[in-house]
C-alpha cells in the first residue's frame, strides 16, 4: 500500500512565501506501526503552530505529515531519520525499514522538491523575484520542563541568512530592525546565524535560483508554548504572528523603491 504525505500550496498573488515544513504532526499508519518514541517525543521536535504563523498575506507552503516521517529540510540521504544521531540521539523505528518503504519516501521527497521549485519559478516568471519566510521553532529546555532558559545562546528569534546571495544584504538589515520591535514598543532578541544559519531547503533553494530571491530562515525560541506538554500561550504566539505582520511593508518597500 502507498505511503502517503500531506502538503499543500496556497496560492495568494504574491512574489512572498511563508513555508511550514515542520509543522506536521501526522504520520502514514503504515509506517506508524513501526514507530519506537511516542507521540509526545515527536511532538517535542517538531514545531507545532508554525502553520498559524505562516497564515500571512503571502503565498504558503505547509507540510502536515511528521519530519520524523520525512524531513524536508535535511539532503535527501539524511531526510529519513534512519539512525540515532540523525534525530538528537532517539531511536525512531523498532525494525529497520523496509527498502521498499525507504524507495517510496524518497521518491516523495523529490515530488515534493520538484513541486516547490515549479512554485518558486512560477513566482520568477510572474514578479520576476521571491522571498520565503522558512518559519520554525526551536527547544530552549532540552534538559528537562523547569530548565533554565540560556537567554546568551538562545534568542527569541533566530534569523538564518547563511545560503543568501550577498545582494541581499540590505534587505536583512531592513527586516532585523523591524523585528527587534514590534508597534507597542517592545524590543525583541533577534539575532542573525547564532542558534541555525539555515537548513538544506534554503541551501537547495538559493543554489536552484541565484539571486532571484532570498529565503529567511526564522525560528522562534519556543517561548510561545511549552515545549513539553505541547500547550501554546495564545497572547505570546499572536505577538510573533504580528511582528511577522508588520514586516510585510519593508518587504513591499524594499521592492517597490530599492531593488
Amino acid at each position: 500500500m502507498s505511503l502517503t504525505y500531506r502538503y499543500q500550496f496556497e496560492n495568494n498573488e504574491s512574489p512572498f512565501w511563508a513555508f511550514a515544513i515542520h509543522d506536521g504532526h501526522h504520520v502514514d499508519d503504515n509506517i506508524l506501526v513501526n514507530f519506537n518514541i511516542s507521540e509526545e517525543e515527536r511532538l517535542r521536535e517538531e514545531d507545532p503552530y508554525t502553520a498559524i504563523l505562516a497564515e500571512l498575506p503571502f503565498n504558503r507552503f505547509v507540510s502536515g505529515t511528521s519530519r520524523f516521517q520525512l524531513d524536508l529540510n535535511r539532503k535527501r540521504e539524511d531526510a529519513i531519520y534512519l539512525k540515532p544521531e540523525q534525530s538528537w540521539g532517539l531511536r525512531v523505528w523498532r525494525a529497520a525499514l523496509p527498502q521498499g518503504q525507504i524507495n517510496e519516501l524518497y521518491a516523495i521527497y523529490d515530488r515534493v522538491y520538484a513541486d516547490v521549485c515549479q512554485q518558486i519559478q512560477n513566482t520568477i516568471d510572474r514578479y520576476g523575484y521571491f522571498v520565503i519566510y522558512d518559519i520554525h521553532s526551536y527547544n530552549m529546555r532540552r534538559e528537562g520542563p523547569k530548565a533554565l532558559v540560556n537567554s546568551a545562546a538562545d534568542p527569541q528569534i533566530n534569523l538564518g541568512t547563511q545560503h543568501n546571495h550577498q545582494k541581499w544584504r540590505n534587505l536583512t538589515d531592513q527586516l532585523l530592525k523591524v523585528l527587534q520591535t514590534g508597534k507597542d514598543g517592545q524590543v525583541y532578541d533577534v539575532r542573525e546565524n547564532v542558534k541555525f544559519k539555515g537548513g538544506f531547503l534554503s541551501a537547495y533553494l538559493n543554489n536552484k535560483f541565484g539571486d532571484k530571491g532570498c529565503i529567511f530562515s526564522i525560528e522562534f525560541r519556543k517561548d510561545f508554548m511549552d515545549e513539553w506538554t505541547g500547550e501554546v500561550f495564545p497572547q505570546k504566539l499572536q505577538e510573533y504572528k504580528q511582528l511577522l505582520l508588520q514586516s510585510i511593508e519593508t518587504l513591499e518597500n524594499y521592492f517597490a523603491y530599492e531593488r
